[in-house]
């Protein structure tokens, strides 16, 4: 255990926690996003010693210098005097152009950016509420000459960001936004690849980006979507895809209930886990680009078993979704 200081008061971090945990815990309201140290957003800066070496992995170099680190990953070695650092990461003013259901606990939120706002598709932005509640979402739209992105909000029972967003924020409001980041997205090298894809829930959000964009850039390898939910209803944008099924030959989609199997749903949907479903599709995944988003169980062991079927580190692309109530 370390002791953290931070505003003049103690506070017990337990062993296996971080930074990010203790202050959550003790009801400490600290800006914090994806908890796997890729937005950014939760950094801070130890004062009377240097942080671990694992905790300011993928900091700027001048970061590093300040001892900044992120506290979502920082296990103290040593007891920490700790101080936030002023976010200056938000300079989009975004402004909400529609929002829609896409099933019972997905929202589609469409905002109007400027010319200056340029993105991926796949990749995530961090949005910030007036409390200063911080949340990463993906994109799930490619670039387009409205300037509008898409966002797939999941709503959670008692989630602070998206209760706020559903019932607080409205048409023609602005919202502030960071700058888009993240590696999850398409690009045009090696276009004979084939590109596996493999999402559970609002995972579906940057592999719906990323599967029109490699379309778009008439991607000449093999494409198979997975998509998976525990019943049928958290299964969405069904028809949007299967019109591209029909519209491109080289596509194919498979959506799988992991749940109670009705019969009505025989030959609509695959029975079992995602990824499962997905691995037993293809044995022989050497020259594949393969990325997989969604629950981070499901995450890591796709992970593990696409690399152990051929596919190469270099060519897998993973973004785990940690659920947030706070």
């Amino acid at each position: 255990m370390a002791i953290l200081s931070y505003k003049q008061h103690d506070y017990i971090c337990r062993e296996n926690e971080t930074v990010l945990d203790t202050l959550l815990r003790e009801n400490i309201s600290i800006p914090h996003g994806c908890r796997q140290g890729v937005c950014q957003s939760c950094v801070m800066q130890s004062v009377d010693t240097s942080p671990p070496d694992a905790a300011q992995e993928g900091l700027r170099e001048n970061q590093k210098q300040q001892n900044h680190f992120l506290s979502c990953l920082c296990k103290p070695e040593q007891d920490m005097e700790i101080d936030a650092i002023e976010q200056l990461d938000f300079v989009h003013e975004f402004e909400v152009l529609a929002k829609e259901m896409l099933n019972r606990d997905t929202l589609l939120l469409r905002l109007s950016h400027g010319k200056e706002f340029t993105f991926k598709s796949g990749q995530f932005i961090n949005l910030k509420s007036p409390d200063n509640t911080v949340r990463s979402y993906s994109i799930s739209n490619i670039p387009n000459e409205e300037q509008h992105l898409e966002l797939q909000i999941r709503l959670l029972p008692n989630g602070r960001f998206g209760s706020w967003v559903y019932h607080d924020l409205e048409v023609g409001h602005n919202i502030s936004a960071s700058s888009a980041l993240g590696n999850c997205f398409y690009n045009t090298e090696r276009q004979e690849q084939g590109l596996l894809l493999v999402g559970t829930g609002s995972g579906l959000a940057p592999l719906y980006g990323i599967l029109q964009d490699a379309l778009r850039q008439a991607h000449k390898g093999a494409i198979h979507l997975f998509h998976g939910s525990r019943d049928a209803e958290g299964l969405y944008l069904r028809e949007q895809i299967q019109q591209l099924v029909s519209e491109n030959n080289n596509f194919n989609y498979t959506a799988c209930v992991s749940g109670d199997y009705k019969d009505e749903h025989l030959g609509l949907y695959s029975q079992g886990r995602v990824h499962e479903v997905a691995l037993s599709t293809y044995n022989n995944l050497n020259g594949w680009r393969v990325y997989v988003c969604g629950h981070p169980e499901m995450v890591k062991q796709m992970q593990t078993q696409v690399f152990l079927k051929g596919a190469n580190l270099e060519d897998i692309y993973a973004d785990a979704f940690h659920s947030s109530s706070s």
